[in-house]
């Protein structure tokens, strides 16, 4: 073996995490020669903990085939962001907004929701494991058939919260897991955690169940049994005490190098 070439005690799961897409001419002070170009973003937060769980973190754009992507991929992470276009699930086509995602990156985005729909079908055809992080989980749901509650209604437990990140969440966002999952091995019976979504899980694609509930029944965790795959509604990279589920699928995509 060469000098410096990498030996099995050395390799690490390269973790895809997916991001956004937005114009250049959003960002204040930037040249106004690129304001029409296009830029890739990527939340660091899931960079830094994946890099810290021991994982190499690789952004993906929109362009990467998802395919090939999972030829060399040990991981994936469905980050977070804007409503899955309804046209996905069944919804209300009424409430899509007549505005370039590129213009506003939190209105419905259908290349994003194409790309990551794609790349969870390939990470699971190759056993590739998956985590889902909010907009993520309901990705998950909606790439196998699932449907969502589009506009959940104010109730007990507040699920949109004004709070800023990096926040543990407050005591009345608690979740309580199933015994026997993965969520429940990761986080034990319950656990308070952050939350900001208005949309959640209404019925489950096939194949997940649903492990992890808040205290108004609202869905906060699915598996797909016999699989890497778990979802979570709240924000693992947000959470200001280190959070399971993002070394989990560190741990889980060094097991397939």
């Amino acid at each position: 073996m060469s000098a410096g070439a990498s030996t099995p005690a050395t390799l690490r799961p390269m973790i895809g995490i997916t991001g956004r897409r937005f114009r250049l001419g959003l960002v204040e002070g930037l040249d106004e020669r690129y304001a029409d170009l296009f830029a890739d973003a990527y939340m660091s937060d899931f960079s830094d903990r994946i890099a810290h769980a021991g994982g190499i973190p690789v952004n993906l754009p929109y362009d990467a085939d998802p395919e090939a992507l999972c030829c060399w991929l040990a991981g994936v992470v469905i980050t977070g962001g804007q409503d899955v276009h309804p046209a996905c699930w069944g919804g209300d086509p009424a409430v899509v907004r007549d505005v370039d995602p590129r213009d506003n990156p939190m209105v419905h985005d259908p290349e994003r929701d194409r790309f990551e729909i794609a790349l969870v079908h390939a990470a699971l055809a190759r056993h590739i494991p998956i985590l889902g992080v909010c907009r993520g989980l309901q990705i998950l749901n909606v790439a196998l058939g699932g449907t969502l509650i589009a506009d959940l209604p104010p109730g007990q437990v507040q699920h949109l919260s004004a709070a800023a990140a990096p926040t543990d969440g407050a005591d009345d966002h608690k979740v309580t897991f199933e015994p026997g999952s993965i969520a429940e091995r990761l986080f034990g019976a319950s656990a308070v955690t952050n939350s900001w979504h208005h949309q959640a899980i209404d019925a489950c694609g096939n194949g997940l169940v649903v492990t992890g509930r808040a205290a108004d029944g609202v869905v906060e965790a699915v598996e797909l049994p016999g699989a890497a795959v778990l979802g979570v509604q709240w924000h693992p990279e947000w959470m200001e005490r280190d959070d399971p589920a993002l070394s989990w699928i560190v741990a889980e995509g060094s097991r397939r190098i």
